[in-house]
């Protein structure tokens, strides 16, 4: 993305760096109902739960061969509250550097995306969260660019004014949370997925962007994330190398 000013052109690459964090959690269960699940369940006779002030115990009685065992191709945990391990995986999502040309004085906008594809087999779902590193979240040096700041829910329509400079991201994929859905116009209303729409911006806080109440394995679900840099006609953003740099985290749920 160039920015181009009366007299100075430079160029202006805003790349949206996105680094992940992988967090594995442990949900293995066999029953449930609206108002509880039981993650591991065994039958056996004797045992229980003791404690005191420096140790807890839980013991049993009845089953044999148990522990970890494992070969070239399995891992196998058999026994008393021997867990299941839950698998969660998310592709790597690329840079992001807009290309598009941005006047200083007549202004602009510029876009790009990356996305991701989320894979796990708990069966209770994922969930998906993203945050800036910094906030206003587009820096160069002392230079910034702000974040968006929507009207309440996120806004249908990207939208510049004169005086305006800012970025901004929208969600997109079938396991967006109801925030990033719209109906007639409205975003956080409906199921809707309307392509370019709902746009928020970003904070140094997590903010959910997608989430699914099952299991994906093995075909995953992907998500795409939009970015959007406006530049209104008499905002005056000084010309630099401007970087955002988010992170994505994934967790069981």
């Amino acid at each position: 993305m160039r920015l181009v000013s009366s007299s100075i052109i430079t160029t202006i690459t805003v790349a949206s760096i996105v680094t992940l964090i992988y967090v594995q959690a442990v949900n293995a269960q066999v029953m449930q109902s609206a108002s509880y699940q039981i993650e591991s369940d065994s039958i056996n006779v004797g045992g229980g739960l003791a404690s005191s002030t420096t140790y807890v115990l839980e013991d049993t009685v009845g089953e044999q061969a148990t522990g970890e065992s494992s070969s070239g191709s399995y891992n196998l945990k058999a026994g008393y509250q021997q867990m299941l391990e839950v698998y969660l995986a998310i592709t790597a999502a690329a840079d992001v550097t807009m290309s598009q040309t941005i006047g200083g004085v007549s202004g602009g906008n510029a876009t790009g995306s990356t996305m991701v594809t989320v894979t796990t087999d708990s069966r209770a779902g994922y969930q998906l969260s993203i945050n800036a590193l910094n906030s206003p979240a587009m820096q160069d040096g002392a230079n910034t660019i702000a974040d968006y700041v929507p009207s309440g829910d996120p806004d249908f329509t990207f939208t510049t004014g004169a005086s305006d400079s800012h970025f901004g991201y929208s969600p997109e994929g079938s396991d967006i949370v109801s925030r990033f859905r719209d109906l007639a116009g409205s975003c956080n209303s409906g199921s809707g997925d309307t392509a370019d729409a709902c746009w928020d911006g970003m904070s140094t806080s997590p903010s959910v962007i997608a989430e699914s109440n099952d299991a994906n394995h093995p075909s995953g679900t992907d998500t795409t994330i939009k970015f959007q840099v406006g530049v209104g006609g008499s905002a005056n953003q000084v010309p630099g190398t401007y970087v955002a740099t988010t992170t994505l985290t994934l967790i069981a749920l």
